[in-house]
């Protein structure tokens, strides 16, 4: 354009108010990862003011902008390998380990118990403090009472009740698998925490996309639930 005898030049502003500005830049919704970074620097060598272009200084920051996000994406991507390494040995080691507990007594975390089609059957748990009153109640499958068996003046710690497999009746029950719920009361009627435990000889390993299965009878305890193996 001519203007007083002189030429002037339309140029287009830098990044805020021009071209720059009307590109599909990643918002504050997403994350910028390298080739996002690298589109913006050649947009903005594109539409550059010819006249006043940018400073070596300027530019060089930003190279080294890009070389830091560069460096960035591949330590993520060599910390991910690393972990997905650490999380196929640790389940190789824990798969290994829980074939070697077959035939041992075990105790878990839980209130689940196998009743075979003869013996009795071992019910564990831990009081939190002492009580006079201890009701335990033997579940079948569809969660009905099927023996409540009564305990007084018990301290607190550890303690072991045996189930012989009988009802309310005396009668034998079928084989198969049940569950059990233990209520404390102490002084002033008071109630006492319990911690349930599954006990029982494990019987097979079932391997799963998620880690090893103890098997107890019909009962499926996974390995992280283990409180302790007991030796015979």
């Amino acid at each position: 354009m001519k203007k007083g005898g002189e030429f002037t030049m339309q140029i287009s502003p830098l990044a805020g108010s021009g071209v720059i500005a009307q590109q599909q830049l990643p918002t504050s919704e997403t994350v910028m990862g390298k080739e996002d970074f690298l589109k913006m620097l050649i947009t903005q060598l594109r539409y550059q003011d010819p006249l006043n272009p940018m400073e070596g200084t300027e530019f060089s920051a930003q190279l080294a902008q890009f070389s830091t996000v560069e460096q960035l994406a591949n330590i993520k991507e060599m910390l991910q390998a690393s972990i997905d390494g650490n999380y196929l040995l640790a389940t190789s080691i824990n798969n290994t380990l829980a074939a070697t507990v077959i035939g041992k007594e075990v105790k878990a975390y839980g209130n689940q118990i196998y009743l075979p089609q003869e013996g009795s059957v071992v019910l564990n748990f831990k009081l939190d403090g002492q009580a006079q009153q201890v009701t335990i109640e033997i579940l079948d499958e569809n969660g009905s009472v099927v023996k409540t068996i009564q305990q007084q003046n018990l301290s607190s710690g550890e303690h072991v009740v045996e189930w012989d497999g009988t009802n309310e009746e005396g009668n034998r029950l079928e084989e198969g698998r049940y569950t059990f719920r233990v209520s404390a009361m102490g002084e002033n009627d008071g109630e006492v925490g319990v911690t349930l435990f599954s006990r029982g000889v494990i019987t097979g390993v079932r391997y799963s996309s998620h880690g090893a299965v103890l098997m107890l009878g019909q009962i499926e305890i996974p390995l992280s639930e283990v409180y302790e193996i007991l030796m015979g």
